[in-house]
């Protein structure tokens, strides 16, 4: 292994500190305008540092005693929460023993299915949403949070399958082989042999899914116009739409939402970069 010379190591770490605050400035930013006043908001020019720093927005928004802003977004912070965790749990369900199919039953057509399931997930969702929406209307499932579950599940499905089956190629076969000689079934396989050893590639889909649903806002704006169903980006965008925006209640907004995902990610990092590093490594 080579090693790096200590203008390479400087220069690394300088690219890495610039990547970094390109990325958290626009936070940061958004940090500032949730606690600044409208004075500071509307000033010309512009500061980083505003004059009075107030936490009124975050306490409209949690604060409840009655308060229609605290009552909207903490339902539709609740209606997330139930979307996200459900259809990230239901398409795992469903990825891994399809991914498992693609990755290890014999066939010729396998690599068919999988473009096509693909496809599914690449296809624009401008081109199905009408079908969608009647579909739902039909079954009268507009405004309801199986609704956005369903369509979610089907993006889900197929970006989970195809992570996870590329996870299953690097495991080797004889894993699978030994216990099928010693009387277990494929389902047994995969619950004892394979998911154990695939756990990082579960993290990282399961995260990747629950990003995917909560921070999805086309479907959610088309299928809800009720606060008992709307999910927080429709809610956030909801509060823009008065004649006069409140820009330091929907930063506060935006950075409240931010929290859960951010957790999220915190704790199943590892998983994240193992998992997606390990699918493009067989062995």
């Amino acid at each position: 292994m080579t090693r790096r010379s200590p203008s390479q190591t400087i220069m690394i770490y300088s690219l890495a500190l610039l990547l970094g605050a390109v990325l958290l400035a626009p936070v940061l930013w958004l940090f500032i305008m949730s606690v600044s006043s409208t004075r500071d908001l509307t000033a010309l020019p512009l500061t980083w540092i505003p004059e009075t720093i107030s936490l009124e927005n975050y306490a409209k928004l949690l604060g409840g005693g009655g308060s229609t802003v605290a009552e909207s977004f903490l339902t539709a912070l609740r209606n997330s929460l139930i979307v996200a965790l459900s259809a990230t749990a239901i398409s795992l369900a469903v990825a891994v023993p399809a991914a498992y199919s693609f990755s290890r039953l014999p066939g010729r057509r396998r690599k068919s299915l999988l473009f096509v399931a693909i496809a599914t997930f690449m296809m624009p969702p401008v081109a199905i949403v009408l079908p969608l929406y009647a579909m739902m209307g039909e079954l009268g499932l507009l405004n309801t949070h199986l609704s956005l579950i369903l369509v979610y599940c089907g993006i889900l499905v197929p970006f989970t399958t195809w992570l996870l089956k590329s996870n299953f190629d690097g495991i080797p076969m004889d894993l699978d082989e030994a216990p099928i000689i010693d009387g277990a079934n494929r389902l047994q396989v995969i619950w004892h042999v394979t998911l154990p050893i695939a756990k990082p590639a579960l993290g990282a889909a399961a995260l990747m899914a629950v990003l995917m649903a909560w921070d999805e806002f086309f479907y959610a704006l088309l299928f809800t116009n009720d606060i008992r169903a709307k999910t927080l980006p429709v809610a956030i965008a909801d509060f823009a739409a008065g004649r006069v925006a409140d820009y330091g209640l929907i930063s506060a907004a935006g950075i409240l939402a931010t929290i859960p995902p951010v957790a999220l990610a915190y704790f199943l990092q590892k998983s994240l970069v193992s998992g997606l590093m390990s699918g493009s490594v067989k062995g």
